[in-house]
């Protein structure tokens, strides 16, 4: 009885501690606001994970990041190597490169670190990739998201100049060939390239100011840049209502799924240590950037086979796809064969990037918002266009190893060069007809099966004496998912004899070609709200 008395007092006196606590917080802080924001709903599905994904192994590259600046010199000046590493003893190398190859030999766990923090970069990379495509097939960059979109190829374009920047730190030979190779790119731009180059490199190439020059943009100004955009990027996923997946219920009013707190969250925080775990594990087992194995960086020294990350070798591809192509104009020589490909080709892939969300809704006319995810089979002209797209990058990327895949399988160099040269024209605009009729076959049968039911399996004899294959009907929930597809109709054509300005008839041209190859599913039904579950409005 008495132990009862005790432990209710202690209860009491708990309770009137968190409600002072409380009162005092709020008096200060949006505490008692703050509820609505953890009961905001996110909706259950693999592919929004993908986001998350990057989000958490950005956060590894800073935890690791910042464990590595202890220990690296981002100095250019030449010592001799006396570590434990003894096939370079006696090497003369820049301290960069000597500080790293004691972080992988000499400091305990150095070499998992660094690792970890190279195999964080490419997941992250990789994870903003997929996770752009996913926004691309599902429309999700559409009105009232089309800020965050911009933000989303931002955050890609800054994590790609990051990766490059961390890559090229250590100064070893294979990192060096690719800064050389940079340094031609500054060089083909007209009339500025060279003042690029001198103010890059604080002189002649490769100049002693580089390497901590390019730490501080590496540890300090894109780091800071990412994190003001996943802040900015974050708060506008909170601030919109999330995008979820047709289905009963699941309007463009409301979000249906976990909330945040304590759901989302216990989830979430399961996938940040698996992200964890999966990365710790591959930094341990599977060997990356082995530094040592290249050598330090010579200025007359090319490594042979040198393969860049996976995110830069589209370029790579670009550069030994474009022939030879050269102008020389008042004394001046354009080099085309670099200008075009390493700098025409990423600015004009990032500028379509960019202004896809605004012309979509040029060419189609849709201002509405829109909360509700597409199916890529139900917009075949843009999944069409994001497969030929993937396609594209796909080619260049091979071609960035053309001489490794001649050499493996014993082919003759110029035939491969030339192979990816046909292929990189043809195999784009083959891949969006392909996908774009795979696309409206989907529709098809989809339309059948909502028109007819589903096959059963079950054959039954007619009074004819033929045989009919029995259907039952779809069930609900997948039959408002057929249902709910909605194609805007194409824009009017101008009349014979009407006058109408060029950019309207463009328009209306580029609609019909975007909406006109299109199969109905008739109308929405109407379904009742969910009695279950956690719905934000």
């Amino acid at each position: 009885m008495l132990l009862k008395k005790r432990r209710a007092r202690a209860g009491a006196r708990a309770r009137r501690t968190a409600e002072r606590t409380v009162d005092w917080a709020d008096g200060r802080l949006p505490v008692s606001e703050s509820g609505g924001l953890l009961r905001k709903a996110f909706p259950e599905h693999w592919s929004f994970m993908l986001g998350e994904i990057a989000l958490y192994s950005f956060v590894v590259l800073l935890l690791t990041g910042v464990w590595l600046t202890l220990f690296f010199h981002p100095s250019m000046t030449e010592i001799v190597y006396n570590g434990s590493y003894e096939p370079l003893l006696g090497v003369r190398m820049t301290e960069a490169y000597s500080s790293t190859l004691d972080i992988s030999f000499d400091v305990r766990g150095g070499l998992l670190i660094r690792q970890m923090h190279h195999w964080a970069a490419l997941v992250f990379l990789s994870a903003i990739g997929v996770h752009l495509l996913r926004i691309f097939f599902t429309g999700a960059f559409r009105r009232p998201r089309e800020v965050n979109w911009l933000i989303g190829v931002t955050l890609f374009t800054l994590a790609l100049a990051e990766g490059f920047a961390g890559y090229s730190l250590p100064d070893d030979l294979l990192s060096g060939t690719g800064l050389r190779i940079a340094q031609g790119i500054m060089l083909s731009i007209p009339v500025v390239g060279t003042y690029i180059s001198m103010f890059v490199f604080g002189g002649e190439y490769p100049g002693h100011d580089f390497i901590p020059r390019l730490y501080s943009v590496h540890i300090l100004l894109i780091p800071g840049l990412l994190l003001a955009l996943v802040t900015l990027h974050l708060v506008l996923v909170f601030y919109l209502k999330h995008t979820q997946w047709a289905g009963r219920g699941r309007t463009n009013r409301n979000v249906i799924g976990k909330p945040m707190f304590p759901q989302f969250a216990a989830s979430s925080t399961g996938l940040f240590l698996m992200v964890f775990g999966v990365l710790a594990v591959l930094s341990a087992v599977a060997q990356i950037n082995p530094i040592w194995a290249y050598g330090p960086y010579r200025t007359d020294i090319v490594s042979t086979g040198s393969q860049p990350d996976w995110y830069v070798g589209f370029l790579e591809g670009s550069l030994r796809l474009m022939p030879p192509f050269e102008t020389t104009v008042a004394g001046h020589t354009l080099m085309w064969n670099v200008l075009v490909p390493a700098v025409l080709l990423p600015l004009a892939l990032f500028a379509v990037l960019y202004a896809y969300p605004f012309f979509e809704r040029w060419v189609t006319g849709d201002h509405d918002e829109h909360h509700l995810c597409d199916r890529p089979r139900d917009m075949p002209v843009r999944t069409g266009l994001g497969v030929a797209a993937i396609v594209f990058y796909a080619v260049l990327l091979a071609a960035g190893g053309n001489d490794i895949i001649a050499h493996t399988f014993d082919v003759s160099l110029n035939v491969l060069t030339w192979v990816f040269r046909v292929s990189l024209v043809v195999l784009p605009p083959a891949a969006f007809a392909v996908t774009k009729r795979v696309c409206l076959a989907m529709q098809e049968s989809e339309s059948e099966r909502l028109a007819e039911g589903e096959e059963t399996g079950e054959l039954r004899q007619t009074v004819a004496g033929g045989y009919a294959e029995s259907h039952e009907p779809l069930g609900a929930q997948e039959r408002h998912v057929l249902r709910s597809r909605r194609e805007p109709a194409p824009l009017a054509r101008t009349a014979p004899g009407e006058e109408a300005p060029h950019v309207g008839r463009l328009r209306a041209t580029l609609s019909q070609w975007y909406y006109d190859d299109r199969v109905d599913a008739g109308g929405e039904e109407t379904e009742p709200a969910p009695s279950s579950g956690d719905v934000e409005r």
